[in-house]
């Protein structure tokens, strides 16, 4: 007569490399691949953050026109980056995140040191503080903008409308003392605190909440008569930007300015 069956302690289950006789622990984890489109436009982020960089680093060069058309440059990327995102379907939290600390750098960081640099040195401390209030504004601007992104209702208008200055724009409108100045005003003293204070005014218009034209309203369309004229006028706009850089974007920054309510 045969005793009691000795029962065997139970196996560990086997991993799916293990049942086929493969084993991939050598290899450890695999990591996931992810598309190249969903990578563009964080690219394109990543040259707009060496743009602004490069502007900072051209301005203590003292070659001060390159270090603006940097800094427009970085605008331009910006403009286009999350568009591109869009249009891959590639929005991420993740390009969110960095497209903002990218705009500190650019928008907040970038002009305020090329504008220091060029003019507002002349003034010292009143500056320097100037430009730091300008900087700071830009940051709070863009932690404003992140935490209303965020909520899930918000108000009709604010669909059509920034609340307050964007920072692109801010940068494009906080250079208009540089633009004057390559046009040949002199940046004496007088000049620089003249500056300061426009400084400090644009820095309050980006954390205002003047509701400002967002244009990326989906109603925001062109009627189909007035394509031709549009695209003529944006084609000469150009042209004047390439052929009289200066006092265009000078003309662009107070005619912005006009236009807020």
């Amino acid at each position: 007569m045969e005793g009691p069956q000795q029962e065997n302690p139970a196996e560990p289950p086997k991993v799916a490399g293990e049942a086929n006789g493969s084993s991939d622990t050598g290899r450890g984890p695999r990591l996931r691949e992810i598309p190249l489109r969903l990578m563009i436009p964080n690219m394109i982020t990543v040259l707009a953050i060496c743009a602004g960089l490069s502007g900072i680093r051209l301005a203590f060069e003292n070659r001060i026109e390159l270090a603006v058309a940097m800094v427009l440059l970085a605008a331009f990327l910006d403009g286009i980056d999350g568009r591109v995102a869009r249009l891959l379907k590639a929005t991420s939290n993740f390009g969110g995140q960095m497209d903002s600390l990218a705009d500190i750098i650019n928008f907040g960081v970038a002009p305020a040191l090329v504008l220091y640099v060029f003019i507002l040195d002349q003034a010292r401390s009143i500056g320097w503080i100037a430009a730091l209030i300008y900087a700071i504004a830009c940051g709070l601007r863009l932690a404003r903008f992140n935490v209303m992104a965020e909520r899930q209702s918000k108000a009709a208008w604010q669909s059509e409308y920034f609340v307050g200055v964007p920072a692109p724009a801010g940068a494009m409108l906080v250079l208009l003392p540089v633009y004057l100045g390559l046009l040949g005003l002199a940046p004496e003293r007088t000049f620089a605190l003249i500056a300061s204070g426009y400084t400090v005014l644009i820095a309050f218009l980006l954390v205002s909440r003047l509701p400002v034209w967002s244009g990326k309203s989906e109603n925001s369309r062109v009627r189909r008569d007035l394509v031709l004229p549009v695209i003529l006028v944006v084609v000469f706009y150009v042209a004047t930007l390439m052929t009289y850089t200066w006092e265009t974007m000078a003309v662009t920054a107070l005619g912005y300015l006009i236009t807020l309510p």
